[in-house]
């Protein structure tokens, strides 16, 4: 079993070598980027990576595109903003040699632990997080909209307990910017896709995420880091419908 890992970038200067020499188990690193005006596919090279300039079509597209162009079939899906913890390779090499030993496995999935501001977030709607990115890819296909995209998988997936490393926000200001052009773009897919909101999705859905996050799934127990990050994820959720419901009056 060989490992290809794939990672679409856009200017990741200060996150992309990290992020390379945690996939050195990896048999092949591919970078496509989509024209970073930064160093990133210099130092993705430099460490390894095999790298591709795009255009920029899209996360789904993107991701598909990187699938497509590795060289082997089982495919790691990884952001240049996450690192493979010690746990999670440990793990990864052990379900090859399973795999290599006959077992009928498509897939893993595999929870993301969220860096905020100097500390991991261990509860909420932050943790696990979870998701399939190690994939055979002649079982698997991306699908779902170009953002919020998922990989689904045909065949058995196991569930493992080693995790990435996500450094996602270098600051609040770059959280609030992502996640308002998140809203956006969900909000226009859904809309071309035939998705329409009612005016109890703008009122009701935001606050029930806060809820679910903070309270009931004990996101609290994070701290102010906790708060802030329910709170900035419930806006995301309140712009998303309210933009939705805007697009349904025809006022883009």
């Amino acid at each position: 079993m060989k490992i290809s890992a794939c990672i679409i970038t856009y200017n990741e200067a200060d996150r992309i070598g990290a992020c390379c020499d945690s996939l050195a188990f990896c048999d092949e690193i591919v970078v496509v980027d989509s024209h970073s005006t930064d160093d990133t596919r210099a130092i993705a090279a430099a460490h390894g990576a095999r790298v591709i300039e795009r255009d920029w079509p899209g996360y789904r597209s993107q991701r598909e595109f990187a699938m497509q162009a590795a060289t082997h079939d089982w495919i790691l899906a990884v952001d240049a903003d996450e690192r493979v913890s010690a746990p999670l390779r440990a793990e990864l090499q052990a379900l090859a040699r399973d795999i290599d030993g006959g077992a009928d496995i498509a897939g893993a999935s595999i929870p993301t632990l969220t860096d905020y501001f100097g500390r991991f977030l261990r509860h909420g709607n932050a943790w696990p997080d979870r998701h399939p990115r190690l994939y055979d890819r002649r079982r698997a296909r991306w699908q779902g909209y170009e953002i919020h995209e998922r990989v689904t998988i045909d065949g058995p997936v196991r569930s493992l307990q080693g995790w990435l490393e996500h450094y996602s926000y270098r600051s609040f200001s770059e959280q609030l910017r992502k996640l308002d052009r998140y809203a956006e773009l969900m909000a226009q897919q859904m809309h071309a896709n035939g998705r329409r909101a009612g005016l109890s999705q703008v009122l009701f859905n935001p606050p029930w995420r806060f809820i679910r996050g903070y309270l009931l799934k004990r996101g609290f127990l994070d701290g102010w880091r906790g708060f802030v990050y329910h709170v900035a994820e419930a806006g995301y959720v309140r712009r998303k419908y309210l933009r939705l419901w805007m697009l349904g009056r025809g006022c883009a």
